[in-house]
């Protein structure tokens, strides 16, 4: 029999401010995080817009003399766990380390680090990497990190599925609570790949958005005029804990985990299926593992990237599943405020999910002002709305045909 599993605790670094109200306030108010590149010169690149976090202090989370070998991705990642951690009023133990559990989700790691250390190693020779280059730059220091700093002795992972990688490291440690391996899990996801190869790379593709005059209203989903996504940093960390250690401890719980789907395309490297059959069967996986039906869920945290494509085929995916209740409920995507995390995106907006059931608030899709005729649900245009909200889900799509889905529902005794 599945335990029920809740979020206790959140945390939050992202280009809207570090800190889980800052952020909320910015996505409440349709605030965007998107500004002129300032990590590096943008000058010769077609694209010199990004979301980048600009308030964090990595001293008011990490101690200097180890900071200065951890890659951003890292940092953010200690500060969203340590948030989240106090937010939840959690501690590790030596009794209870064992049963406590990190996963998180990275898409890339330390790009930056490769970057720079490519470069020093060309121009000044081998000697001169760092011995602590190789542990700034795989993905799963993230997770290692945390659970390093609160001596978490249970299971350690990090995934990288690309842009579904948060939620599916929010999924899987859905999984490890429900089953009984662990009462508490520290997951979601983290990114920093805002760099000349990330952004060249991106650009490269024609996945980014070149609206670099009016950066705050470039990030545009399900718009006509949309034409990329923005590159963006950040992480996202929430507590999943077993309910009953949940109660006894008397914490406080913002929303009930319900279920979690995942699927493979199986068609192309970076482009959906035009029928969006992978998204198709993993919000209906999703759906099935929660016991519910589409008429259940009042509001989908979109994937939504502003891309031509994801939008179109996440609509048409959305309303194969939900039917003609697709027109009843709400749709929005946060990325139109974020930008797009990557790999730290689905923790994020498991966040936002979490906080839309417990504040009853369904934040807005910004800069949604001419709707492309293929995209004709309900988008929450500009402004959020203060509603009675069941249960959401939240989507992530990610490159190499991998899809996430998870779901959350109010709590309630």
């Amino acid at each position: 029999m599945k335990k029920r599993v809740v979020v206790t605790g959140v945390g939050l670094v992202t280009p809207l401010g570090t800190g889980v109200d800052k952020t909320w306030q910015g996505i409440c108010s349709a605030s965007s995080g998107v500004a002129p590149i300032t990590k590096f010169d943008a000058s010769a690149f077609a694209v010199k817009i990004a979301a980048e976090v600009k308030d964090f202090k990595v001293e008011d989370f990490v101690e200097k003399k180890l900071a200065k070998h951890l890659e951003l991705f890292v940092q953010y990642a200690i500060a969203a766990a340590d948030m989240a951690m106090a937010d939840a009023a959690f501690k590790v133990t030596g009794e209870n380390s064992p049963r406590v559990g990190v996963i998180t989700g990275c898409g890339m790691g330390g790009l930056p680090a490769i970057e720079k250390y490519t470069q020093i190693c060309q121009e000044r020779g081998p000697r001169r990497i760092t011995p602590f280059f190789i542990p700034m730059v795989i993905p799963n220091m993230g997770a290692g990190h945390i659970s390093i700093v609160h001596k978490i002795k249970g299971p350690n992972l990090s995934l990288t599925t690309a842009c579904a990688a948060g939620t599916h490291a929010v999924g899987e440690a859905f999984r490890l609570v429900s089953r009984g391996d662990c009462d508490v899990v520290v997951t979601g996801g983290c990114e920093s790949t805002v760099c000349p190869l990330g952004v060249g790379g991106f650009n490269a593709m024609k996945a980014l958005s070149k609206r670099n005059d009016e950066p705050e209203r470039a990030s545009r989903p399900f718009d006509r005029d949309r034409d990329g996504f923005i590159i963006a940093e950040g992480a996202g960390i929430l507590l999943l804990e077993e309910y009953e250690h949940a109660r006894a401890r008397g914490a406080k719980i913002y929303a009930e985990m319900a279920g979690y789907g995942l699927t493979g395309d199986g068609y192309h490297i970076a482009a959906p299926p035009a029928n969006g059959d992978g998204a198709i069967r993993c919000m209906r996986m999703a759906l099935d593992d929660a016991g519910m039906k589409p008429e259940d869920i009042d509001y989908i945290n979109a994937h939504g990237t502003s891309t031509p494509l994801n939008d179109v085929v996440e609509t048409r995916a959305i309303k194969e599943v939900f039917a003609e209740h697709a027109y009843k409920l709400a749709v929005s995507s946060t990325k139109s405020m974020t930008g797009h995390m990557l790999g730290a995106a689905g923790g994020i907006e498991a966040v936002f999910l979490a906080l839309s059931l417990h504040n009853q608030i369904i934040p807005p899709t910004a800069n949604l002002e001419n709707p492309d005729p293929e995209c004709d649900l309900d988008y929450v245009p500009g402004t959020a709305r203060k509603t009675e909200i069941r249960s959401g889900i939240s989507n992530s799509f990610g490159f190499g045909g991998t899809n996430a889905v998870i779901v959350m529902k109010r709590f309630e005794e």
